[in-house]
C-alpha cells in the first residue's frame, strides 16, 4: 500500500510540475532565455506589464542611464530595443555612452511583430 501511495505521489508532483511548466515556442522563447515573464528577474527583467510601464522601473538593477531615461515602453520603443539595443540606449536617454546588457536580437519585422503583441499579452 505504501508503494502505492508513494507512486500516486510521485505521479501527482510530475503531473503538477507538467501542467506548471511554460513552454515557448514562438519568438518569445528567445526572450525567455533571460527574462522571466512574471514579475521576477533572471539575467533581465521580468516582463509581464512591460508595455506602458516607465524604463528602469522593474524590479531589476538598472544601468543610471536606463534608469534616468525617462521613456515608457511601448511599441516604437520596444521595437527599436530589441533589434538593437545598444542603440536604442544612446538615443532613448540622449547619452552617446550609455550601455545596456542586453545584446541586440536577430528578429526580422515579422518576428518583432509576434514579441510586441506577445508582450502586450502578458
Amino acid at each position: 500500500m505504501k508503494a502505492i501511495l508513494k507512486t500516486a505521489a510521485v505521479a501527482a508532483i510530475a503531473a503538477g510540475t507538467l501542467v506548471t511548466a511554460n513552454v515557448y515556442a514562438g519568438v518569445e522563447a528567445k526572450c525567455a532565455a533571460c527574462h522571466d515573464f512574471g514579475t521576477k528577474s533572471k539575467v533581465g527583467p521580468g516582463l509581464a506589464g512591460i508595455v506602458g510601464k516607465k524604463a528602469g522601473t522593474a524590479d531589476f538593477k538598472y544601468s543610471d542611464a536606463l534608469k534616468k531615461g525617462g521613456w515608457v515602453w511601448d511599441e516604437a520603443h520596444l521595437r527599436k530595443w530589441v533589434v538593437d539595443s545598444n542603440a536604442a540606449v544612446k538615443e532613448f536617454t540622449g547619452d552617446a555612452n550609455a550601455k545596456t546588457n542586453m545584446p541586440p536580437q536577430k528578429l526580422n519585422d515579422a518576428q518583432v511583430d509576434e514579441l510586441i503583441k506577445f508582450l502586450k499579452g502578458i
